[in-house]
């Protein structure tokens, strides 16, 4: 049996259907950015209220978080560790 490679796209069934993903680590990071986004939509539109101003700062603090998420997810995209064959062991 041969190992899935890094980029190979990732299938999911979903009933009849079936939702490809190709490039992962970049469809992740798209997806961390536009939690970025809302986190920080959200967060802004809080602190025009005061009774939820606590709540906004939890926002940009969850929105910065997902900050340090997008170098990491990049990084790991160029590098990649896979396991060996054990026949690969033996020289």
């Amino acid at each position: 049996m041969t190992r899935p490679r890094v980029d190979d796209p990732l299938t999911l069934h979903l009933g009849r259907e079936e939702l490809i993903i190709r490039r992962r680590y970049e469809t992740l990071s798209i997806v961390n950015d536009f939690l970025i986004a809302i986190w920080f939509l959200l967060g802004s539109v809080f602190f025009l209220y005061p009774s939820l101003e606590k709540p906004a700062a939890w926002l940009f603090i969850v929105g910065s978080f997902q900050f340090l998420i997008r170098p990491t997810l990049r990084l790991i995209s160029h590098i990649h560790l896979q396991r060996l064959p054990e026949s690969s062991w033996e020289r």
